[in-house]
């Protein structure tokens, strides 16, 4: 097997266009949360979809023991949110930014242009990451443009 340089990998990678998400949850009273761009469907029958958070991360560490979570499809208004979430922060990721609970308890951030309120099925090892499979029990949609990630910056979508 040839050996990949890092660099190389994710600056090719990054050449492929990401919807950008927020996955919260609630821990103890507590709202958290962590943007991911590795989000994906996987099933229709059963409905589930995935997502990919890194093995080191603390937020989904803690967001695990919940047994739940919502991914919350980021719009063009969002860019704020997305680097909040992205960074560690002293305090609440959640100061200033309007939710209210999904039938699970997780938060559906109130700009956001989608959510998907799922159940874990199952988490799997993947290398430097972690496979989050979940069960999709409620889902919801509004109009207007998504945000996007491309070779390290953000965007919007444009038809043609």
């Amino acid at each position: 097997m040839t050996a990949i340089d890092p660099k190389e990998f994710r600056n090719v990678l990054g050449h492929f266009p990401t919807g950008v998400t927020i996955v919260t949850s609630v821990v103890d009273g507590e709202p958290l949360g962590l943007t991911i761009g590795s989000f994906t469907s996987v099933s229709l029958d059963p409905p589930m979809v995935g997502f990919l958070p890194g093995t080191s991360s603390a937020t989904w560490a803690a967001m695990q023991s919940s047994g739940s979570f919502c991914v919350n499809v980021l719009g063009t208004n969002q860019a704020d949110e997305c680097w909040t979430f992205a960074k560690p922060t002293e305090g609440s990721r959640f100061d200033g930014v309007a939710w209210h609970p999904s039938g699970t308890g997780s938060p559906i951030l109130d700009a956001s242009l989608a959510w998907i309120d799922c159940t874990i099925h199952e988490v799997y090892e993947m290398g430097d990451h972690l496979f989050v499979l979940g069960n999709v029990t409620e889902l919801s949609a509004a109009e207007g443009e998504p945000l996007l990630f491309f070779k390290g910056s953000l965007g919007t979508f444009s038809k043609q």
